[in-house]
């Protein structure tokens, strides 16, 4: 809740009325990002599963915001390059909180959907502290560090990490403005 509260008073601090949200399982972060937005606002998440996808929209239907949440199902690489292909106007806040080793390259799609002054927060990014484990084998770790070298290394992006801590043990958020 802590977590999504803040993303909650992020999107609103931003103003923010066009909301990407990468990974929505069962619409939790979605709703609190949602529930952010003015009536005009729009929530794109992207979901590989139809169940969770399924799951969501009840949820957004729940918290009164189905109307401004559209859920699209597949892959999410697929998705964005179809929001890319469709020229869909610039996000202010992009959410990415989906399957680890996709980090780098949904990085690499949303800066395609961004604008000078969107944000890029990035969920699970510090991994209990194994990023800094070198010889680390784990598919998750090693994507997360290339995502971090990816960001540090973007000319067009100002970014820090926080750390959190909650029920699953201690993680972080990166936080990332297109400048």
């Amino acid at each position: 809740a802590p977590q999504g509260k803040l993303l909650h008073l992020i999107a609103r601090a931003m103003n923010a009325k066009r909301i990407l949200e990468i990974g929505t399982l069962g619409g939790y972060s979605g709703t609190w990002l949602a529930t952010a937005l003015p009536e005009d606002g729009r929530l794109v998440t992207l979901e590989l599963d139809p169940k969770h996808a399924e799951v969501a929209q009840a949820s957004f239907a729940r918290a009164k915001v189905g109307d401004r949440a559209e859920v699209r199902v597949g892959r999410a690489a697929d998705s964005l390059r179809a929001l890319i292909g469709e020229k869909a106007a610039p996000f202010d806040l992009v959410f990415i909180d989906g399957d680890k080793p996709g980090y780098p390259e949904y990085l690499d799609l949303s800066l395609k959907l961004s604008r000078t002054g969107t944000l890029i927060v990035a969920d699970n990014v510090v991994r209990k502290g194994a990023i800094l484990d070198a010889v680390s084998e784990d598919a998750n770790v090693k994507a997360i560090r290339r995502f971090h070298e990816l960001v540090a290394a973007e000319a067009r992006l100002s970014a820090t990490v926080i750390q959190t801590v909650g029920s699953k043990g201690y993680d972080g958020l990166s936080f990332a403005l297109v400048v």
